[in-house]
């Protein structure tokens, strides 16, 4: 299998192996931009965000993702404007993840767009399939949240600390659970507390 059937698979949902020597060569290009992104310091704020650039498929304005990221290529994940990721985001970007504006990631979030079969056969081999993930413009996504491969999140929604997103979750919601379900629509309560009995005191 050449490399343009390789990647061809790797975009369609199909079944490949991610050990072609062309493919990890690509692969190790930018994993080098992600160690330099990882080793700047704290004062190096230009420095880091043309690095971002430079690692991720598109980036919009005002992001800011704290180090350390990690990610398997970095070119396939789009961010859209006002991106805020806390440390330890994990981009399993073996195909394409897209997140849209306003989107807050705490700490150890891993979004996996990419799986392997449950048949050993396969797996010894090691066989593996990517589906895209679509997270849609103001989410916020809990600590410690895993979103597996083929989800879909809808705008406004909060998913909950701890998560593991197996399934596509709407839109203005809160969500959270292992697996991650839907408990409640986002209402008129929200707009009156920010947390639990506490209320909201800005304009």
């Amino acid at each position: 299998m050449d490399l343009k059937e390789v990647k061809e698979r790797m975009q369609n949902g199909k079944l490949y192996f991610p050990t072609d020597e062309a493919l990890l060569s690509e692969q190790a290009e930018y994993m080098e931009i992600l160690y330099d992104f990882n080793n700047t310091r704290p004062s190096e704020g230009e420095k880091r965000a043309e690095l971002l650039k430079k690692l991720l498929g598109g980036v919009g304005k005002n992001c800011y993702v704290e180090p350390p990221l990690h990610a398997n290529w970095g070119c396939n994940t789009y961010m859209g404007d006002d991106v805020y990721a806390n440390f330890n985001l994990t981009l399993v970007d073996d195909v394409k993840i897209t997140i849209g504006n306003h989107v807050m990631f705490a700490p150890n979030v891993t979004i996996s767009a990419a799986g392997h079969p449950v048949e050993p056969g396969l797996r010894y081999r090691q066989a593996q399939y990517n589906l895209p993930v679509t997270i849609g413009d103001n989410v916020w996504i809990g600590a410690g949240t895993v979103i597996l491969p083929g989800v879909s999140i809808g705008d406004n929604t909060v998913v909950g600390a701890g998560s593991i997103v197996t399934r596509s979750i709407p839109a203005n919601v809160v969500a959270y659970g292992n697996p991650c379900r839907v408990i409640r629509e986002i209402g008129e309560r929200d707009r009156k507390y920010y947390y639990r009995d506490l209320e909201i005191d800005l304009e």
